[in-house]
């Protein structure tokens, strides 16, 4: 139990003054003076005085005073899946959470992939080409346009997608392309590949 709970806060997006002191392995003081004197950024909650400090500005604060980072990530991979297909969607949790090598999340719309990878930063998406809401041609470019995502790798997975269009995918900033129905080691092949991992 103590694990998973040391896992899932380095899974956390946003952390209390508590928590930060514990991941920067300073007291508690030191983070709420930095907090108020504004060299920690975060906020409070309203109508109290809890102080809550997002991930990136506490990655931002530990850089800029050369405090490890191992306290902070889990070093695992980030995966979102991105596929409205309920079942394709649980094979790939499934197989990946086995693995151990993945941290992941899930979602079902182009709208919601924009969401979870603005809160998730995935170091990697899992996105299928036909989603109800838009093509992936459409979300590969938008992620790929934004610079805070340029080094997040995107493998597209489709069963009904023709070679000019896995082209223009890989054009658009697609690492690679997997046809439905896949295999899974080839699909965890195609992952560890990308993101080049040993």
């Amino acid at each position: 139990m103590e694990l998973f709970e040391k896992e899932r806060k380095f899974m956390k997006d946003l952390f209390t003054t508590g928590e930060a002191a514990e991941i920067c392995k300073v007291s508690q003081q030191t983070v709420i003076r930095c907090f108020d004197s504004g060299r920690l950024e975060g906020f409070r909650i309203p109508g109290s005085k809890f102080r809550r400090i997002p991930r990136q500005s506490l990655i931002k604060f530990m850089k800029e005073n050369n405090i490890p980072f191992d306290g902070i990530d889990s070093g695992k991979k980030k995966i979102l899946i991105v596929d409205d297909d309920a079942e394709i969607v649980e094979l790939m949790v499934d197989v990946l959470s086995r693995d151990g090598r993945f941290d992941l999340k899930t979602a079902s719309s182009g709208y919601e992939a924009g969401i979870r990878t603005q809160q998730f930063h995935p170091d990697l998406i899992l996105l299928d080409y036909m989603l109800p809401d838009v093509n992936g041609n459409v979300v590969c470019r938008t992620i790929k346009k934004n610079p805070e995502f340029e080094n997040t790798r995107i493998i597209i997975v489709s069963g009904v997608v023709k070679d000019e269009e896995i082209d223009d995918l890989l054009k658009s900033g697609a690492e690679g392309f997997i046809k439905k129905p896949f295999n899974i080691i080839e699909l965890t092949e195609k992952i560890v590949g990308a993101l080049e991992m040993k």
